[in-house]
């Protein structure tokens, strides 16, 4: 009588540290889930909050420097200062536009490392059955 219950004893136990090894896996995964979220998170935030700063600076700047360059040649040739810095101005911003739109394209995929570690689970995995 002890070989069947010493059998069935050692299936539960096997059973249990299976489930505590996948309950760690998947705890483990999480944490490296939300440790990327909270990355990104502050990653972008950051970014946010420089760009919207450096867009008020520069937009002060740039009217500043527009009402000088039309106040110096206010008697002469207004329209013309204002025409060229106008198309100087849009030119800027669409080519910083195109840039910015480039490297949010160009951004590392989102939640990389999480994923890379449950392939690498699953290949394990696969390879001890």
């Amino acid at each position: 009588m002890s070989g069947p219950q010493a059998a069935g004893g050692g299936l539960f136990e096997s059973l249990k540290t299976l489930g505590a090894t996948l309950a760690a896996i998947l705890q483990n995964r999480l944490e490296l889930l939300s440790t990327d979220i909270a990355e990104e998170r502050a990653r972008l935030g950051s970014i946010l909050l420089l760009a919207l700063v450096a867009l008020f600076c520069l937009g002060v700047g740039v009217l500043l420097l527009t009402l000088l360059v039309v106040v110096l040649f206010w008697d002469t040739h207004r329209l013309a200062a204002l025409g060229a810095l106008t198309a100087l101005f849009l030119s800027a911003g669409s080519w910083i536009g195109w840039l910015a739109r480039q490297r949010l394209r160009s951004k590392p995929r989102l939640f990389e490392a999480s994923i890379a570690e449950l392939a690498k689970d699953r290949e394990h995995l696969r390879s001890d059955q």
